[in-house]
């Protein structure tokens, strides 16, 4: 992949899953949302991985065990083993790892996937910032996460204890709409500090580093849903990027991306594994991409004809980044997002 300025999504003359060897495919608003399949889902999973395509899911959530998502994977019609499953947990007991001696304790504020996941390292995880922890971990611990646990963490980082966070996602998608994420969780400890944490998850290094380490991939896909930490971590990572529009991003954020968050391909929904992805062809004067046309000018963009609303919206991103060239898109797209259904 190249790490130049992106100006319009790229075509493959072979489905996605014939010219990839493993899909890293993100979980919430990938491959479900609110604990129930997000539509073609599974069907398309089955058929990518009969096709010879290793599946591997790859989530900041840090709150279930890889033995719990794989479960819950397998109950909703794909079947999943544990080795299959990457999370935020596991990247960031690595980081901490390296950093604390072995057995050292380490105070969780989160669920049991933290907890695994350092037991893993040889770490011990405990529960009070007066049990001498080495380190203090935060990750996504549910809904029903107490308050004091935030100031269980705030006690021992302000004494000096070093932080590290499993990620810093500022919203989780649920069945009922967008909730907040663990990234509004370290927000407030890190208002009540002062102090940052390292983090481990998507986009950054370390859980790029936990998936290929685990996966072996040769040539993957990362698949996902948001721009801030899929797309933006497959570019960190060098490697290709497949957004679905399943889940937060919506076609005005893609179209406002800027060089860092623009993936490789576009596509509807998982299907979109299982095709290859049309040409965008065209210039500034206009971008075709199926049977619509995309062009920009007087800080608007325009869209006209008729056909798939994957590839209006290939055609509108080839539009609204080659007049952006390398920063974000500041042009009006509602009319033409509209003749797509936003």
């Amino acid at each position: 992949m190249s790490q130049g300025v992106r100006t319009r999504p790229e075509a493959s003359g072979q489905p996605l899953s014939e010219a990839y060897d493993t899909a890293l495919l993100d979980l919430d608003g990938v491959v479900y949302a609110g604990g129930s399949a997000i539509a073609h889902a599974v069907d398309a999973l089955a058929a990518a991985r009969s096709g010879g395509m290793r599946l591997a899911y790859v989530t900041n959530n840090a709150l279930r065990t890889p033995d719990t998502v794989a479960g819950h994977l397998t109950e909703l019609g794909i079947p999943t083993d544990a080795d299959d499953v990457i999370t935020s947990a596991q990247a960031v007991a690595r980081l901490i790892g390296e950093q604390v001696p072995a057995g050292a304790r380490v105070l969780v504020i989160g669920g049991e996937g933290l907890r695994v996941a350092l037991r893993e390292r040889g770490l011990v995880p405990v529960e009070s910032a007066d049990d001498d922890p080495a380190a203090v971990v935060q990750g996504y611990g549910g809904p029903d996460l107490p308050w004091g646990r935030f100031a269980e963490a705030s006690y021992a980082i302000r004494r000096g204890v070093p932080w590290f966070a499993s990620n810093t996602d500022l919203t989780i998608p649920g069945g009922r709409g967008i909730a907040p994420g663990n990234g509004a969780a370290v927000e407030v400890v890190r208002i009540a500090t002062g102090a940052e944490p390292q983090v481990a998850g998507k986009p950054l290094p370390p859980m790029h580093r936990e998936t290929i380490i685990r996966t072996g991939a040769d040539r993957p896909l990362v698949v996902g849903d948001r721009l801030d930490t899929d797309i933006e971590g497959a570019f960190n990572g060098g490697v290709d990027s497949l957004l679905v529009l399943t889940g937060v991003t919506d076609g005005a954020q893609l179209l406002a991306a800027p060089p860092h968050h623009r993936p490789t391909y576009v596509d509807a929904d998982l299907r979109g594994l299982l095709t290859g992805q049309p040409e965008v062809t065209g210039d500034g004067a206009g971008f075709r991409c199926g049977g619509w046309t995309a062009t920009a000018g007087d800080g608007r963009l325009e869209l006209t004809g008729d056909g798939e609303t994957a590839d209006g919206l290939r055609a509108l991103c080839a539009a609204a980044w080659t007049a952006a060239g390398d920063g974000s898109c500041t042009l009006d797209g509602e009319k033409a997002l509209t003749r797509l259904g936003w």
